[in-house]
């Protein structure tokens, strides 16, 4: 059912790895997270606007060469 002795090993090897690096994260304060969830969203709210807008111009030119 067990792996081989070396599997095993580097199995162990991966894990401590793995816990090496997650104590290596260093996470955003508060003010910082929220700054960038601001400016995110600012963005996303920005670009949705240029697209609903470009969406709404080539709209009207569609249907206006479709009408000639």
């Amino acid at each position: 059912m067990g792996g081989s002795p070396k599997k095993d090993m580097q199995k162990t090897g991966f894990w401590k790895s793995v816990k090496t690096e997650f104590a290596k994260i260093v996470w955003p304060d508060k003010q910082s997270t929220f700054r960038q969830s601001v400016a995110v969203l600012c963005a996303s709210i920005v670009l949705g606007l240029i697209i609903a807008f470009m969406d709404t111009l080539i709209q009207f030119g569609v249907n206006f060469i479709a009408g000639i």
